[in-house]
């Protein structure tokens, strides 16, 4: 007799689940699983030194943030060319730069040759990132 297959997605999620924590209870009766190794991160001296090399080239999304706010859709639909939106940032306040969606840096905006740029003036240290996820 050939195997059934299954059709419902939900049987099929089931069973990929059963299959993980059998896997899992295999690793917990005592055989531990192997820690993983970066050696190619590592520098080729033979001291711990991370070699960025590897990840100098993983691009990355950086976005200027002058402000938001929140509007209901009504209103929304209700703008048009010459409208204001007010923001919840004052006149002259730094703008946020964000990597990835994450808070890293404020600046000022800048001219140069007549296009917009912005001078960084506050790095945020890894340490106050975390503590602005909580």
């Amino acid at each position: 007799m050939s195997e059934e297959k299954v059709t419902d997605p939900n049987e099929a999620l089931a069973d990929e689940w059963a299959s993980a924590l059998g896997e899992q209870a295999d690793t917990e009766s005592g055989d531990e699983a192997p820690a993983a190794t970066f050696d190619e991160l590592r520098d080729e001296s033979g001291n711990d030194a991370v070699n960025m090399d590897s990840i100098l080239d993983v691009p990355v999304t950086i976005s200027m943030e002058i402000g938001r706010t929140k509007i209901n859709i009504r209103n929304l639909l209700q703008l048009n060319q010459g409208s204001v939106v007010e923001l919840d940032r004052l006149a002259g306040e730094p703008m946020d730069v964000l990597v990835n969606g994450t808070l890293i840096a404020q600046g000022e905006v800048v001219v140069v040759n007549e296009k917009f740029g912005l001078r960084l003036t506050d790095i945020i240290s890894p340490s106050e990132r975390v503590k602005r996820l909580s």
